[in-house]
């Protein structure tokens, strides 16, 4: 399977010659279609690779990859949700949704002669993430599980290769959290699409991503790759068991070494 991203000796420093090194000689590459997790203690550089195969930073040294393009600025291809979901009040939900449509260049044009096929497809979405009939909500009428769901519609309506999940269920309850999981579960399946998720939340890794990258501390550079051996699909039960609980347990070893070297 070809690779979507390759990331290859890569060195990030923030700051000038003298600033932060906040990844150093950091190799991965995620494949096309594939569920990617980031984990690692705080400030390993989780951000700093996120910034990277997005094309927001370009490194001092080494290679980013992204669609068989080294990366040299922003990539037009990338779909993004953050763990605040940053609606704009004044818009509705469906217009929160189309909001990128309206940026990337490739739809833009289009969106004035054919909303209509657009508005279809985010309330595709919308019904797919459990969202049906929610399009003409204003964001202060969704409860924060509701509006990451939406932001999940929004970092997808521009159909990109790859998206970019940046704690995204972070700051949701527990139960809440595990219904997402479920949601984006079935948004992989269904599209797709390649996956990299940046989370502390091991759990969550272990029960979506098919391959775990375990970073180490500042500068931050991967320590371990795991391949998750769980099939798919995962059914939400399968976090109770032993086998799934032990992969949590090793990570959480591999990170407490981690910050213990540091």
């Amino acid at each position: 399977m070809a690779n979507l991203v390759s990331i290859e000796n890569v060195d990030m420093r923030y700051g000038g010659a003298a600033g932060t090194l906040a990844v150093s000689g950091l190799n991965l590459t995620v494949a096309k279609g594939e569920f990617a997790a980031v984990v690692g203690p705080s400030g390993c550089g989780k951000s700093t690779l996120m910034k990277l195969v997005t094309g927001l930073h370009i490194p001092q040294k080494g290679n980013v990859i992204v669609a068989e393009k080294q990366v040299t600025e922003p990539v037009s291809i990338v779909g993004m949700a953050f763990q605040n979901p940053t609606m704009l009040p004044w818009r509705t939900t469906l217009e929160n949704i189309l909001l990128p449509l309206e940026i990337v260049e490739k739809h833009r044009k289009r969106l004035r002669t054919h909303k209509k096929e657009y508005i279809e497809k985010a309330e595709r979405l919308l019904e797919i993430v459990g969202l049906k009939g929610f399009g003409s909500k204003f964001p202060w009428q969704l409860s924060g599980g509701m509006q990451q769901r939406a932001n999940l519609c929004r970092a997808l309506i521009h159909e990109p290769e790859l998206l970019m999940l940046d704690e995204p269920f972070g700051a949701l309850d527990a139960f809440t959290r595990e219904e997402l999981w479920c949601v984006i579960r079935d948004l992989h399946a269904a599209q797709g699409v390649t996956i990299i998720l940046v989370t502390h939340d091991l759990r969550e890794a272990v029960f979506l991503a098919d391959k775990i990258f375990v970073m180490s501390s500042r500068p931050g550079r991967v320590l371990a790759e795991h391949q998750v051996p769980f099939a798919r699909p995962r059914d939400i039960n399968l976090t109770y068991e032993t086998a799934f609980n032990d992969m949590v347990h090793k990570l959480h070893a591999e990170i407490a070494n981690a910050r213990v070297a540091a």
